[in-house]
């Protein structure tokens, strides 16, 4: 199973990962990127694959 990491640094909060895969990022009141699962859970493997190759500021990405 993959884990997903956020480089708090690089995230704007801007939203694509949670418009693509609401289920696994949320964007909370002040714009910090919230992660609901730490590992990508079993049937939303694409959608968190698209968010993070969709996130612009390169924030996000998945080790083993």
């Amino acid at each position: 199973m993959m884990k997903i990491v956020v480089d708090r640094a690089r995230c704007t909060g801007i939203g694509i990962c949670e418009a693509i895969a609401p289920t696994v990022f949320e964007v909370d009141d002040d714009g910090g990127l919230v992660l609901l699962s730490q590992l990508v859970p079993h049937g939303v493997a694409a959608e968190v694959a698209e968010a993070v190759e969709g996130c612009p500021t390169l924030a996000l990405r998945l080790e083993p």
